[in-house]
């Protein structure tokens, strides 16, 4: 029996011009290295043998209903416009709606040239595609919005890069893959009725309360303000958000130059491609309002009365700092115990990150020491950390459940830099289980798990990465 996916495809369906027809390019030897098996029975699928799983999910065969297809949007790219980017080295091969009623895409990453590849091989090593497997199901396993990870198979067949490597292809999930470049593309050409069908698409999939243009400007806010305050909270840090990264659902997608912090920096970047720190850390709040504003700039288009759309996107773009302010007050609130609100809880918090900057503390575990009680080791400054600890105390006082909240809002586990390296380099080896072993660590992030506690650690001097790369 073949691998059975009850595909239900709409954006298929869309007129010319949205997409262009493409099948996977076939791979001379799929060997399936990782297959997501919760994430298959929510989406419905039956499952076969290891084979034909890897002929599936290597594009190698089509399942039956699969209408696939690489998907047309441009984007700025570190804030210069480019007019066409499109899915270089993506394939979707369809949709289906889940057991728990939610629509998904189901998409190839590193299945051979399109349309769109800009003389790219449209391939995928497999050290990126086991970094963005590893990162997104961690996301998911933290409870906050991302593509997830349903299989990787080795392809056999080298990649060039840097240097040779070997290829994979990973099977992305997505309530869908709608960017704001997918908007800006169509915005941008003058192809005003493609631009209508395309909001009425996005509202009918994603936010079917929202009232026309203003209103799915509106709700994409709320998501991506949302999305970007439990970054922060994580540490985590996206390295390349561009707008053609930048999704409408409110959902992580790209995880190509990003990482989690260690030392806690606000300036910090890993992106070797971010010179001149676009999208540090620190940055991150500031960039999703700009982004935000090129959606509105899109949307616009469409409407009849300019001048009332400018007024309303204006009006909805200016606030969303205090919207991304507000989610960020809640998130880091949970993070040092409070569930309720007070005007000075910001001074409290940013008084404790100005700790943890000035003595280059681990994020994480300085947070997690919260509720156990060794943050204090965590700093250099032990004065000036008791002094702060007297007066958030004192804020502790009026908390019923303090150390609850705290677990139950700072990790133990991360997918800290160094470690995903080693998973790498092991697996270049054909040694699989570290890889195995980190994912079901990063499965219960919040749970004590002491026999891991070397995946908590931060890295030593010579362990530390300096830099994370994009996998095309």
């Amino acid at each position: 029996m073949a691998v059975q996916i009850p595909f239900d495809n709409s954006y298929a369906r869309l007129p010319e011009g949205f997409f262009s027809h493409q099948a996977p390019t076939p791979v001379s030897a799929p060997d399936l290295i990782a297959f997501n098996a919760p994430l298959a029975a929510l989406l419905g699928i039956k499952t076969e043998s290891p084979e034909e799983l890897a002929r599936v999910f290597s594009g190698n065969h089509l399942p039956e209903g699969a209408e696939p297809l690489a998907q047309l949007y441009s984007g700025h790219q570190f804030g210069q416009y480019n007019p066409q980017l499109g899915d270089g080295r993506a394939v979707l091969l369809g949709e289906t709606i889940g057991t728990d009623g939610v629509r998904r895409d189901i998409q190839l990453k590193g299945a051979g040239p399109t349309p769109y590849s800009r003389n790219g091989d449209g391939r995928a090593g497999l050290g990126p595609v086991l970094r963005e497997y590893i990162v997104s199901e961690a996301m998911h396993s933290l409870g906050i919005p991302t593509t997830r990870a349903l299989a990787v198979v080795s392809t056999g067949d080298p990649v060039y890069r840097d240097r040779v490597l070997p290829g994979a292809v990973l099977t992305r999930v997505a309530s869908s893959h709608l960017r704001v470049g997918t908007f800006q593309v169509f915005a941008a050409r003058g192809e005003i009725e493609k631009l209508r069908q395309l909001t009425d698409f996005a509202i009918a999939r994603h936010y079917p309360d929202a009232d026309g243009p203003m209103g799915l400007l509106t709700h994409v806010c709320q998501a991506q303000a949302k999305l970007v305050a439990q970054w922060m909270a994580v540490g985590f840090i996206h390295g390349v958000m561009n707008t053609d990264n930048c999704a409408i659902s409110g959902e992580t997608i790209d995880y190509g130059p990003c990482a989690f912090m260690d030392t806690y920096h606000p300036q910090t970047v890993y992106s070797s491609i971010d010179q001149f720190g676009r999208y540090a850390y620190a940055q991150q709040p500031e960039i999703v309002v700009w982004n935000m504003a090129q959606l509105a700039t899109a949307l616009i288009q469409q409407l009849d009365d300019k001048e009332a759309a400018v007024r309303d996107a204006t009006a909805i773009v200016h606030a969303m700092p205090d919207l991304v302010r507000d989610h960020w007050l809640d998130q880091f609130r949970a993070k040092i115990g409070l569930t309720t609100r007070q005007e000075s809880d910001g001074d409290l918090i940013a008084d404790f990150l100005r700790l943890l900057a000035t003595d280059r503390a681990d994020f994480t575990n300085a947070f997690r020491g919260l509720a156990d009680g060794s943050a204090r080791d965590w700093l250099l400054d032990r004065d000036a950390f008791d002094a702060w600890d007297t007066r958030w105390k004192a804020r502790l006082a009026s908390e019923s459940a303090p150390e609850e909240t705290m677990l139950a809002a700072n990790p133990a586990f991360i997918p800290r830099n160094h470690q995903v390296e080693k998973v790498i380099a092991s697996a270049l080896e054909a040694d699989f289980a570290p890889f195995e072993r980190l994912n079901r660590v990063l499965s219960c992030p919040f749970d004590d798990q002491p026999e891991a506690s070397d995946l908590a650690a931060p890295p030593t001097e010579d362990q530390v990465v300096r830099a994370t790369f994009c996998g095309t």
